[in-house]
């Protein structure tokens, strides 16, 4: 889709006849009522009892990884550079990814049941402090943040659909069980229309001129150490509060994951008119790729050592 959007820009800008962008706005409020329709509130309330392993999985998601992003600030100085540690600011304040975290802890013989529960109930708290983290930081480098449309359009895109499909939930959420791959392709399909109309818009613009191979690769090393330094913190607190090997696999690879869906999704709301949207979706991609690989390389090496 990056390489698309490099070559053709025009067709993910245009308006007329057709409008991309105006159809992955439709595809998000979309993806979020599905979200709601698969969610059981039954199932969740049942994963509370664990709460001390959850309580750390999500201060690492939404506390630790915001100030390790926070603290780095330092090192980027000049406009350019200070476009992508807001990229690298919004990766650090999403919530973690759903399938991932999941099938990781499970090869890796972790807490499948309270991965599923951290992993749902990160995307249900990500809907609010993603766009609080967001508002708070990332409106004071960028300017022109209406908060205020940005709420309205959070609750009528996002919010709305969610509980109209929670609602609905009871009653035709075997259907979403049922057609799991679709919905799949579904998501996927529109992630791929948002990667691909906002680094139309960022090409378009010749936004990443400035940006070196040297500066990439700088890049993915630092996201690289970004994941490891998370991965790091959980397993000690893990073990400084006694949780057995199962427990400390789910909090290490739950805390340490970013969910790519939500943070294609969720740029569609919080950066509507953002021409640096490209610029801010870039760190998240390359995150997004390195977790898979560290993670499931990990989740091997953690399988082998409990044979």
């Amino acid at each position: 889709m990056v390489v698309l959007a490099y070559y053709f820009p025009s067709f993910g800008i245009m308006q007329e006849p057709f409008s991309l962008e105006e159809l992955a706005n439709y595809g998000v409020s979309g993806i979020f009522f599905f979200y709601g329709l698969k969610l059981s509130i039954d199932k969740l309330k049942k994963g509370l009892a664990n709460w001390k392993m959850h309580l750390v999985i999500q201060l690492t998601t939404f506390v630790l990884f915001p100030l390790i992003a926070l603290l780095v600030k330092p090192l980027f100085k000049g406009a350019d550079t200070e476009n992508l540690w807001l990229g690298i600011f919004y990766l650090a304040a999403l919530p973690s990814t759903v399938s991932s975290s999941v099938v990781m802890v499970s090869m890796a013989n972790g807490n499948v049941p309270s991965a599923i529960f951290n992993a749902s109930i990160s995307s249900l708290i990500g809907l609010f402090m993603t766009p609080l983290w967001v508002g708070i930081f990332v409106a004071a480098d960028t300017g022109g943040f209406d908060t205020q449309s940005i709420v309205i359009k959070l609750c009528l895109q996002v919010l709305l659909p969610l509980v109209i499909g929670l609602l609905l939930n009871k009653r035709l959420g075997w259907l979403a069980d049922k057609h799991k791959t679709a919905l799949k392709n579904f998501d996927q399909s529109i992630i791929l229309v948002i990667i691909y109309t906002s680094f139309c818009k960022s090409f378009a613009l010749n936004l990443f001129r400035h940006l070196s191979f040297i500066e990439l690769i700088l890049l993915m090393a630092g996201l690289l150490g970004l994941f490891f330094a998370v991965i790091i913190i959980t397993r000690f607190i893990a073990k400084l509060l006694g949780f057995d090997m199962a427990d400390t696999i789910t909090v290490m690879f739950c805390g340490s994951k970013k969910s790519l869906v939500h943070g294609t999704v969720m740029s569609k709301v919080l950066f509507t008119q953002s021409i640096i949207i490209g610029i801010i979706l870039l760190p998240l991609m390359v995150y997004h790729a390195l977790q898979l690989i560290a993670a499931s390389i990990m989740a091997q090496k953690f399988a082998k050592a409990q044979q």
